[in-house]
């Protein structure tokens, strides 16, 4: 194992994980990596760890560079569970300096016995001076969980930026300029529409930080996928975009079916939103993951949402769908619900119900049919596309 050299005495020293497809319920076809990253200085700093797995790797990267018990500080910028080998490291460096939020202190007091560890809190502002470099540290609480913070390399102009601007996305490589931009822009893309959505606002804000700190950033950093070295700016514009809701003016069907009811009314749907010349995708949730329709979901301004009614209630996947994506609190965006039933209604009324606890806007009442819909009702279908594209493309001249 070695390690790769990103810097001036600064090397990676991370983990990739080929074969991990399930992320805490996201799915991840492409595996992911565990970054960190080794500053070599008259003070050896190791920032982050891997998940503790994989914490053998790490260990034999850095044993490529230096011998892991001359570490002399550890930078914890996130203490979730897939960087949780701190332990390992401090195993073989029990004399190191740990620096990390208050919060982070908190958390790891509650996975570790950190009694005999020396922990040095700090908050945004601070500085560390390991000899020749100096770490900036910057709190980032809640991005995306209340212990995080970034760190600053001044004199390399590096910002190393724990999970932002990451990727689930295992490669060799590890710059962005190594790998197809396409593939790239879309990991990033899912990553922030499945973990970061909610917290658009503080993405702002703190983007607006760094700017109005004058940091001038020539490479970022982050732990997981590949690091930003051609131009760091595009994932920053790319993710002040998705901080503001940006989206395209286009709609996703997301949808299931019991008895192919539901399943029929999606292709008059999708040809009235056609005819208003609105892109549409078409995504049945029990073929496709939940993460791979919450991406479709953020990269359109649209969304109608199918179900079927069982007891009176949504079909189960798209229950879950809409709790899932509640929780992801989303905005700017205008959806309607669709559906059929048999003896009784109910689910397309509950669909609404999620929609407004989301605060959504909504083009009601929507459209529902008794068994399976005839010949007429596919001519009303086509026509309720038709005007939800209407709609969505008034709605979208906001933005």
């Amino acid at each position: 194992m070695h390690a790769v050299e990103i810097k001036p005495n600064i090397y990676w020293v991370g983990a990739i994980d080929w074969t991990v497809r399930d992320f805490h319920g996201y799915i991840t076809p492409n595996g992911t990596s565990y970054n960190n990253y080794l500053i070599m200085d008259e003070q050896i700093t190791l920032v982050d760890a891997v998940k503790k797995d994989l914490s053998r790797t790490c260990l034999d990267r850095i044993s490529s560079v230096v011998d892991p018990s001359k570490i002399k500080n550890i930078v914890v910028n996130h203490i979730e569970m897939d960087h949780g080998a701190v332990d390992k490291i401090m195993a073989v460096a029990p004399n190191a300096s740990l620096f990390m939020t208050k919060l982070a202190k908190y958390g790891l007091d509650r996975h570790f016995d950190t009694s005999k560890w020396d922990i040095n809190i700090v908050k945004s502002g601070d500085e560390l001076s390991i000899g020749k470099k100096t770490l900036l540290f910057l709190e980032t609480p809640m991005l995306h969980w209340p212990d995080s913070m970034v760190t600053y390399v001044k004199e390399d102009k590096l910002l190393i930026s724990q999970d932002a601007f990451g990727q689930h996305y295992a490669s060799s490589a590890r710059f962005d300029d190594q790998v197809p931009i396409e593939e790239l822009e879309d990991a990033v893309t899912d990553y922030y529409a499945n973990i970061l959505m909610p917290f658009g606002k503080l993405i702002k804000s703190k983007l607006a930080e760094i700017e109005k700190l004058g940091l001038e950033i020539d490479m970022i950093a982050p732990d997981h996928g590949v690091i930003w070295r051609r131009d760091p700016s595009k994932v920053l514009r790319m993710y002040n975009d998705m901080a503001s809701s940006k989206a395209e003016c286009s709609a996703v069907i997301i949808y299931d079916t019991m008895w192919k009811s539901t399943q029929l009314m999606t292709r008059p749907l999708m040809e009235g939103l056609l005819a208003e010349g609105v892109p549409t995708k078409v995504i049945k949730l029990r073929n496709t993951p939940m993460s791979v329709a919450i991406k479709e979901f953020w990269k359109s301004r649209g969304m109608l949402v199918g179900t079927p009614t069982l007891n009176n209630l949504m079909f189960p996947s798209v229950a879950e769908f809409l709790t899932h994506l509640r929780g992801l609190r989303p905005t700017n965006r205008i959806a309607c619900a669709f559906g059929s039933y048999g003896w009784g209604g109910g689910a397309v009324r509950e669909a609404y119900g999620e929609l407004n606890k989301m605060k959504l806007e909504t083009y009601e009442p929507g459209i529902a049919v008794k068994y399976r819909p005839d010949h007429e009702d596919m001519k009303k279908i086509h026509e309720f596309g038709k005007q939800f594209g209407r709609r969505l493309k008034e709605y979208h001249k906001k933005f």
